[in-house]
């Protein structure tokens, strides 16, 4: 099953320039999802980090994967995208590759745990085969106000 920008629209409350993902490629309910950032040199990061030489932030590389393990959860809930979800916490992670323009960052993420206020998840994020990052995220949701 593949979502394009609309579907992850609706159930993401990012915007520009902290939305993160672009495309849904897989989703398995309550498995796994796969989703993908394409990385342009018009990213407002690239400003700052590196002028000269441009790297995508690994903090942002690991928002990215958690917002793409946030699509899946909510398309997995009955009720869809009721209440926020916060990263919460972040293990094992590690920076394998820089991310620069032109590259396109595939992230794929299996759910660890699954319940009704928290999700684990693993994650890798991935440009043409070559592993980037990878980390176990945690997240907490909280009821929209």
């Amino acid at each position: 099953m593949e979502f394009g920008i609309a579907e992850i629209l609706k159930v993401l409350p990012h915007r520009y320039p902290f939305l993160l993902v672009d495309r849904i490629l897989s989703f398995e309910k309550g498995v796994s999802i796969v989703g993908i950032k394409n990385v342009t040199v018009n990213e407002e990061f690239f400003q700052g980090h590196f002028p000269g030489n441009p790297v995508m932030p690994g903090v942002l590389i690991l928002e990215a994967m958690a917002q793409v393990g946030g699509v899946g959860y909510y398309y997995s809930l009955p009720e869809g995208a009721s209440r926020n979800m916060y990263l919460s916490g972040v293990d094992h992670a590690r920076f394998r590759r820089a991310v620069v323009p032109g590259d396109q960052l595939r992230m794929e993420i299996e759910y660890l745990t699954i319940k009704s206020r928290v999700v684990k998840i693993r994650g890798k994020a991935t440009v043409d085969g070559a592993l980037c990052a990878e980390a176990e995220l945690f997240s907490v949701l909280v009821e929209r106000t």
